[in-house]
């Protein structure tokens, strides 16, 4: 799931990126990992899409797989206990789905 086109706006932010501001210029430019100091290829890292600042303007965050993978773990399980197609069938649900192939994907 390295494309932004399958991830939408919804479950980039329960990601939770931490503000561009706080970032050191190598974590804002996607060269390190938003979480923790892996450095990042274009085979290991996991873009996250577009985001707005509203300070900076847009910026592109990237991951490495495991990191993606926890979070959109915890981002899934908050999500998916307080939306009613995720209760019934996750497949129902862009941001449940999204977040799910990210698990798969990604958790280790």
């Amino acid at each position: 799931m390295s494309s932004v086109h399958e991830i939408p706006p919804q479950a980039l932010e329960l990601l939770a990126a931490p503000p561009l501001n706080t970032l050191s210029p190598d974590r804002a430019h996607g060269a390190v990992c938003l979480w923790c100091p892996e450095r990042l290829t274009a085979e290991t890292a996991v873009d996250l899409g577009e985001q707005t600042d509203p300070e900076a303007g847009r910026w592109w965050p990237r991951a490495c797989g495991p990191c993606a993978g926890r979070r959109a773990h915890d981002a899934l399980y908050d999500h998916a206990a307080r939306c009613e197609p995720c209760v019934d069938d996750v497949g129902q649900c862009e941001t449940g789905l999204a977040l799910t192939r990210l698990v798969r994907r990604h958790r280790r």
